[in-house]
């Protein structure tokens, strides 16, 4: 006798994987979280100019925003990234001696150009330290900033051609079709993207080719949204020369999506929680304000005759029919009016827990702690050095952007022009490219970490070296900026110095 089975029902599974999680429609958390993300010419280009304006408009607006940037500048660049000569010694076939006499000779004729205004701004204001200030406050405030490669003729005293000019994110940008003729513009993006003739796509100012390549960008000679005098008008700038290879407009960004050609503001994910924090605490110091006040009103049949109808000097109108609120001010009310006040309890005495708690998660998405953000100290040493180790992790990294993207291309067109005209000798650097890498190594000295408990610092630093786990010249550059190699030449001047001084001393207690 056969044994019947019992059937069993089928269950449907409705959500397999991430759909029964953060890609859920059903849960009720996630159903009115519905989201679509495009290209990031969609994501980012679109939208860089309202970006811009707001990140701006942060810094000089809100004291958090300001803080942020400029603990950016301030942490990476300093006073200047300075030049450090590390040529490659054995496949230039130099003896030690030979190549730090070359390196302090290019470091020298480099500084003859860098530290003068005249000799490298195009426009004469900055020199390249102040450039790199510069940039270093512009680059995360706007996305991303350029430095135009120009020439200028040179002088017995200056004898470089080479200038830059540094332009605002904003210069460059797509020209509409009715300013370049050639573009057809896509109607959903007709202010940032555009398709030229030949085949080449601009994406908010930056030209590529059909392989995503990066050819040229257009700069404007006006701002957007600016009433300008002369008309605007658009230079095609190749993003390289086609003789000598170099860059003739760097291009100082960072990325965080393949196929991306524009910068994003550094600001950009906290714009909202910054604006906010701006505002209650602008509410805060408003109720503070009233608070403080000391008002007066008084009921009177007749007010015209009292001689304390005039309030005080802050007083902002003379309207008969306005009251105010000041230090000492004294109002005069017509019969029948009456004033009432609310309590609110103001200011708040949970302000301070509850901004630092907003300016934490600020600073965690910027990589800054609050203690840093807010330049307020007050945790254990342990607990400080944890926190300006990890913000040292991104300004490093930010350093390296920048000595990519700006100080070591500026180095090696400066270097170029120097060997040119023979101010510099470096046989084979104009024909063999090892040879021309070699003599471009270069290293770029910015402010140091700081210090909280210097003794501590200094004997880890002499432990390190003793053990072979660092060097002098390592630990130098860790502890204060400065150089190993000119530390020793210094001490040697010195200590010759002190020798003699003590010398002189002790014959002038003999002769006595």
């Amino acid at each position: 006798m056969a044994r019947k089975i019992k059937s069993v029902p089928v269950r449907r599974v409705r959500n397999k994987g991430y759909s029964h999680a953060g890609a859920s429609y059903t849960k009720k958390a996630l159903k009115g979280f519905v989201v679509e993300s495009g290209s990031p010419t969609e994501d980012i280009d679109a939208n860089n100019y309202t970006l811009r304006q707001r990140s701006r408009m942060l810094y000089m607006s809100a004291p958090v925003a300001t803080a942020a940037l400029k603990r950016q500048r301030t942490n990476i660049i300093g006073a200047g990234l300075r030049l450090k000569s590390t040529i490659d010694r054995e496949v230039l076939h130099m003896t030690p001696e030979q190549a730090e006499a070359w390196q302090k000779h290019t470091q020298a004729e480099f500084a003859l150009w860098a530290q003068h205004k005249q000799a490298c701004d195009a426009t004469g204001v900055n020199n390249f330290y102040g450039m790199q200030q510069l940039i270093g406050l512009a680059w995360p405030m706007s996305g991303d900033v350029f430095a135009l490669i120009r020439q200028a003729k040179p002088t017995p005293l200056m004898p470089y051609a080479l200038r830059l000019h540094i332009l605002e994110a904003d210069r460059v940008r797509t020209p509409l079709s009715t300013e370049i003729a050639g573009i057809q513009s896509n109607p959903l993006l007709a202010s940032t993207q555009a398709k030229l003739q030949n085949g080449n796509t601009i994406f908010d100012g930056v030209e590529v080719d059909g392989n995503g390549m990066v050819v040229a960008y257009h700069v404007a000679n006006t701002y957007p949204q600016t009433i300008q005098a002369e008309p605007t008008s658009f230079v095609r700038v190749p993003a390289y020369g086609e003789q000598t290879g170099l860059p003739n407009i760097l291009h100082i960004m960072d990325t965080e999506r393949p196929e991306q050609y524009r910068g994003v503001p550094y600001l950009a994910q906290v714009i909202e929680p910054l604006l906010q924090i701006r505002r209650y605490t602008e509410a805060e110091i408003t109720a503070a304000i009233v608070e403080s006040f000391f008002t007066a009103f008084i009921k009177t049949e007749d007010p015209s005759d009292n001689p304390f109808n005039e309030v005080s000097e802050d007083t902002v109108s003379q309207d008969p029919n306005e009251y105010e609120m000041g230090p000492g001010t004294i109002n005069f009310m017509k019969p029948g009016e009456d004033i009432v006040f609310a309590n609110p309890t103001r200011p708040s005495t949970g302000f301070n827990v509850f901004e630092r708690a907003l300016c934490e998660q600020v600073g965690a998405c910027l990589e800054i702690p609050a203690d840093l953000l807010l330049m307020s100290f007050q945790s254990s040493y342990s607990a400080s050095r944890a926190a300006l180790l990890e913000a040292w992790k991104g300004f490093r990294m930010r350093r390296d952007w920048l000595t990519d993207d700006f100080c070591r291309p500026v180095y090696e067109i400066w270097l170029t022009e120097a060997v040119a005209r023979g101010r510099i000798s470096a046989p084979g650097f104009l024909t063999d490219p090892i040879i021309r890498q070699a003599y471009l190594g270069s290293e770029w000295i910015g402010p140091s970490q700081g210090q909280l408990d210097p003794t501590k610092e200094v004997a880890a630093a002499m432990t390190a070296i003793q053990n072979g786990l660092s060097t002098h010249e390592a630990e130098a550059v860790k502890l204060n900026g400065s150089q190993f190699a000119a530390n020793v030449d210094k001490l040697t001047v010195e200590n010759t110095q002190l020798a003699e001084a003590n010398k002189t001393l002790e014959q002038g207690g003999k002769a006595e």
